[in-house]
């Protein structure tokens, strides 16, 4: 069944969206893989800002190799974690120098043994530079997989499992990047678009209780003009109240006051 229901959302989300491509901007397979490091916990918008000044200064696993921390962390400080990142780049560019002769390594099990190189790295690597398949899972996949009910699992790597077995290699690089278009346009976190969904028909979060009462919870009538009257008038009048007994209450205990 999940075979079926896999290929319906492919197919459905296609027809809405067309064909994607990896949105983080490069011009080889390496500048890719520094690219992917750069946007963990950041926009693709963010790094393509950076990535441009960047590739000017280093343009592959060489140049890197040989730059200073410093100067790396510098440079990509507005990506967030950037201690971090500079040194997984620096660290993976020379194993690459060293271990690969200047080469990207071209597969998963060569890709997984650069420092800091994890299996969604490698998966858009393989899938988006090497015309490989690949299926990168990231927060937009995990979350739009268990909604429709691709997964049950909240595992990136169970999830990857999961929709490869039963989808043809030779989507996994664009069904991910349809998954992810899909959750940032229609499918938010914390706010998904169920009414206008267009896997609505397909989506098992569509059809539950939840996102039904989202769908049905009317919208608060604006407030009328005289609405604001009647409620400024009823706080005016409770405000004079309260200052009239407070008033009283200071006469019965003045010193000196009758009993």
């Amino acid at each position: 069944m999940k075979t079926a229901l896999a290929k319906q959302v492919y197919d459905k989300l296609l027809s809405v969206y067309g064909p994607q491509k990896c949105f983080l901007e490069h011009m080889t397979p390496f500048q890719l893989l520094v690219a992917t490091i750069l946007s963990a916990q950041c926009t693709d918008k963010r790094v393509n800002m950076v990535t441009r000044d960047l590739f000017r200064r280093w343009p592959d696993a060489a140049a890197f190799a040989g730059c200073s921390q410093d100067e790396l962390e510098r440079a990509i400080f507005t990506c967030g974690f950037y201690h971090a990142k500079a040194t997984h780049i620096i660290a993976a560019s020379k194993a690459i120098v060293e271990q690969f002769h200047g080469e990207l390594p071209g597969t998963m099990e060569g890709l997984l043994r650069l420092p800091g190189v994890g299996r969604k790295t490698a998966n858009v690597v393989l899938g988006d530079a090497l015309g490989q398949p690949g299926f990168p899972v990231d927060t937009h996949v995990r979350r739009l997989a268990q909604l429709i009910g691709l997964s049950d699992s909240d595992v990136p790597d169970v999830i990857e499992s999961d929709i490869c077995a039963v989808t043809p290699p030779e989507t996994w690089a664009q069904f991910s990047h349809l998954l992810i278009v899909h959750g940032r346009t229609r499918c938010p976190a914390n706010r998904p678009g169920c009414p206008d969904c267009e896997l609505a028909g397909l989506c098992r979060h569509a059809g539950s209780g939840k996102a039904k009462a989202a769908k049905a919870k009317p919208k608060a009538r604006p407030k009328t003009a005289k609405a604001s009257a009647r409620k400024n008038s009823s706080a005016a009048k409770k405000s004079k109240s309260a200052t009239t007994a407070k008033t009283a209450r200071g006469k019965r205990l003045r010193p000196g006051a009758a009993s």
